[in-house]
Parts: structure tokens; C-alpha cells; sequence
């Protein structure tokens, strides 16, 4: 078995009451899976938190890196229009942090983001973001913010260099409309992950984008998340960079930064 390092996954902390009721467990269904590693965060999912809250959270992701040494790799969330976001940023990536999450309070492109992604580009880590094109009128109500595929595009052509990832291909909504959409954005990635697992979706990723944009990921479906890979029609070239080749690209970024 080849290696598997998951992109987009998440741990328990104090304010997400939606995850796993204990993060050994997660450890857990790693090991069954061959999962080497996992990049965590834990977001809130709505509304405006406050910088405690953020605060929080990442110190519960700092936690379960070091009870899971070179198994859980930490994701810094963040609130861009909070004035505390860069000193955050500064404080999770002295603590080991590899990369910086957003969720659904802004859109990417939009401009109180933009200290964000040049910051991403100076450290030279990635921006996972929750992603997703509604289809229904309930869906964009509730997250009248989320950012799509042509969301990405667009924060792509502001910052070419910034390595962004669209959260969970398989998340909801029109997936057949986001792969085509990212195809004029070269610098995007896109991650797997997502309870949906259709039938040709990893393989029209690979065909409208190429395996090397395409990064394994689970974000909780964690059996699924495996399936959708083993079960694609891949050649074992392309399922080995999905599975790990490509997001180790990417991390490597950051050490050539720091080294």
C-alpha cells in the first residue's frame, strides 16, 4: 500500500460539537485506512465568530498535532475581516502549522481576504477553502457566502501565485459545473472529499483538470473518501499522486521557505 496523506480533514475541539465524538478514533479509521497523515482544522461554520472563538479552535488543532506527532498536520482558521487575523496567522505557523482554512464568512476574492492570500504567497502555504455551487434557493440562503469554482477563478487571476484548494469536490452542489469552471484556473486545486461519491466524478477531475491538481481528501468521509480513489478509473501514476505525490509537492513549498 502506497502512502495517503489526506488534504482536508478535521479534529474535536471545544466549539465544533459536529465532528467525531473522540479524535482517537480518527486515528483509528487512519490506520485502517492507510492513511499516514491528516491536515486538520476546525472552522466555525456560521456566522461571524469572534477572535476567542477562532483563537479556540486553533488551539485545539495545536493540541491534536502534538498528541498525534507526524500524523495530524494543522490547518490555521482564520476570520480575514478580523483585525487579529495576520498576528493568528503568524502565531499558527511559529506553532507548526502548515497551511491557513477558510470557510464561508467571505467570499475568496473579495478584497478583505486579499492581506490573506498575499500573505499565503509570502509563507508559501496553501488556502483550503469550503467550497460549493448551490442549486437550490435553501442552500444559497444558508450560506449566502460560500465561494464556487468561478469564485476561485477569480481570486486565482488577483494572486496566480497563491496555491488556493477548493474544499470537497463531493460537498454539494453541481460538481460537473465546478470541474468545468476551474479549468481556466491553472494555479487552483481541488480536493476529493465530500459524502457524495458519484460514479465518474474523480475521473471527469482527471480529465477536465489533470491528476496533478487533484489532492485526496476525506473532510470526514473517511471509508468514501478512500473508495472514490481505489474505486476511479485511475492508472496507478495518477492515483499516486492524488493520494499523496501532490499535496507533498505543496508542503514541501513551505520547507524550502523556512529551511
Amino acid at each position: 500500500m502506497g502512502r495517503r496523506i489526506d488534504c482536508h480533514m478535521h479534529v474535536k475541539g471545544r466549539d465544533a460539537a459536529w465532528n467525531w465524538d473522540h479524535n482517537d478514533r480518527i486515528i483509528e479509521a487512519a490506520d485502517a485506512l492507510g492513511i499516514d497523515q491528516l491536515a486538520v482544522s476546525i472552522p466555525i461554520m456560521r456566522g461571524m465568530p469572534d477572535y476567542a472563538t477562532v483563537r479556540r479552535c486553533n488551539d485545539d488543532v495545536i493540541a491534536a498535532m502534538r498528541q498525534y506527532p507526524d500524523r495530524i498536520l494543522g490547518y490555521c482558521f482564520i476570520v480575514p475581516g478580523q483585525q487579529e487575523s495576520q498576528d493568528e496567522i503568524s502565531r499558527c505557523l511559529d506553532a507548526g502549522m502548515i497551511g491557513i482554512k477558510l470557510y464561508n464568512q467571505y467570499k475568496i476574492w473579495d478584497p478583505a481576504v486579499h492581506h490573506v492570500l498575499a500573505r499565503a504567497i509570502q509563507e508559501a502555504v496553501p488556502v483550503l477553502e469550503h467550497a460549493g455551487h448551490p442549486t437550490t434557493q435553501e442552500f444559497r440562503s444558508q450560506q449566502p457566502n460560500i465561494s464556487d469554482a468561478a469564485d476561485f477563478v477569480r481570486a486565482a487571476a488577483l494572486f496566480p501565485e497563491c496555491m488556493l484548494i477548493e474544499g470537497h469536490i463531493g460537498g454539494g452542489g453541481d460538481w460537473e459545473w465546478s470541474i468545468k469552471q476551474l479549468r481556466d484556473a491553472p494555479s487552483v486545486y481541488l480536493d476529493t472529499s465530500g459524502s457524495i461519491i458519484d460514479d465518474g466524478m474523480v475521473e471527469m477531475c482527471v480529465r477536465e483538470l489533470g491528476a496533478d491538481r487533484l489532492l485526496f481528501a476525506t473532510d470526514m468521509t473517511m471509508e468514501g473518501g478512500v473508495g472514490k480513489i481505489l474505486g476511479a478509473e485511475l492508472t496507478s501514476s495518477q492515483q499516486e499522486r492524488i493520494f499523496w505525490k501532490n499535496f507533498q509537492k505543496i508542503l514541501d513549498r513551505r520547507q524550502e521557505v523556512i529551511s
